[in-house]
């Protein structure tokens, strides 16, 4: 079978009036020609663009040389490449594909490159204890930050929905060397940050960073309440509702969800009063599972309260499961919805 040849270079926009193509016949080299098709997602969208207008820029515009816009793209495509560290930008400020991301092929002062170094690019990110330090000019406004990921959000739909599921998780940010704010944390068994995560679907609507010595819910109603008023301010008829692991059944949450009209799905965590009461439900998968040799699940819904820590009974949703190997752990969650619902999450 003949090869198909493709006499065509493949072309991207024009940089500074220069056309941009793809080709395999030499020349200078790079190895991330890739992050061109992330330059057309970001013409497009503009996500740099408002990224950078997040940003308080207090340098003297006579001599700026690398504008927040090029410096946050930098670091935006860096990161999307697997290039973390502010070093790896000694090297990547010469690389062709960079500048053209930056849309600057050449530095306006004989004594630069096209592009921002570590250094520069560390006056960027670095924000000190005190506002405005002398060699600090430029400064992120975290809450912009934070409207822009529920705006983009909002955008990416054409009509409001019926219906939408926020879930909120934290994991774990592993850290190496000596950072700032570094504690160890039990359960994940090393040091690291403890961001906390808002996703609707594929759509990310909140990423805080937090130090790992905090429950993992801290913070969690002064976030959910900002996004969802900001939410509600668009779409004011959706129902709303959060979905999360047990770490977030707690009453200060809860209890602003009920008084907010807001439903929710936590699970709960184990305990002998939980087990006690699905006793009945285990015994009956048990002796479905024997006569049958196929797995079953058989469900509980009924009104349970914390000894202390809850204000209330709330209506929680129990699953007992017996399988052919034997008894399975149990899941609970404490749910505000109909049990069909809640059984299918």
């Amino acid at each position: 079978m003949p090869t198909e040849c493709m006499p065509k270079l493949f072309e991207f926009e024009a940089v500074e009036k220069r056309s941009v193509v793809a080709a395999f016949d030499g020349g200078k080299i790079t190895s991330n020609a890739g992050a061109l098709l992330l330059g057309q997602l970001d013409q497009g969208l503009g996500l740099v663009r408002r990224f950078a207008g997040c940003f308080v820029d207090r340098r003297d515009p006579r001599f700026i040389e690398h504008t927040v816009e090029t410096m946050v793209g930098q670091r935006i495509f860096g990161l999307a490449l697997g290039y973390e560290d502010l070093n790896d930008h000694d090297e990547l400020r010469r690389d062709p594909t960079f500048a053209v991301l930056a849309g600057k092929l050449s530095a306006g002062r004989s004594d630069c490159e096209p592009l921002a170094g570590k250094s520069t690019l560390n006056r960027l990110e670095h924000t000190p204890k005190r506002h405005a330090a002398k060699y600090h000019k430029i400064d992120c406004v975290g809450s912009t930050v934070d409207d822009l990921f529920v705006d983009v959000f909002l955008e990416g739909h054409d009509r409001a929905p019926k219906e939408i599921i926020l879930d909120i998780d934290p994991t774990d940010l592993k850290l190496y060397g000596e950072q700032e704010g570094r504690f160890f944390h039990g359960y994940y068994n090393d040091y690291c940050y403890l961001p906390l995560y808002i996703f609707c679907g594929d759509h990310l609507l909140l990423a805080k960073l937090r130090e790992a010595n905090r429950e993992a819910a801290a913070g969690t109603v002064e976030e959910v309440s900002r996004i969802i008023k900001r939410i509600r301010q668009e779409w004011p008829r959706v129902r709303v509702i959060l979905r999360a692991d047990s770490a977030f059944a707690r009453e200060d949450l809860m209890g602003w969800c009920e008084s907010n009209r807001v439903d929710f799905v936590f699970g709960l965590k184990r305990n002998p009063r939980l087990e006690a009461d699905l006793a009945p439900q285990f015994a009956e998968a048990k002796r479905q599972c024997e006569a049958s040799g196929k797995s079953v699940r058989v469900f509980r819904d009924f009104r349970y309260r914390t000894k202390d820590s809850w204000s209330r009974e709330r209506r929680v949703v129990g699953k007992a499961e017996h399988t052919p190997d034997g008894k399975n752990p149990v899941d609970v969650y404490v749910d505000r919805r109909h049990l069909s619902q809640a059984v299918r999450l």
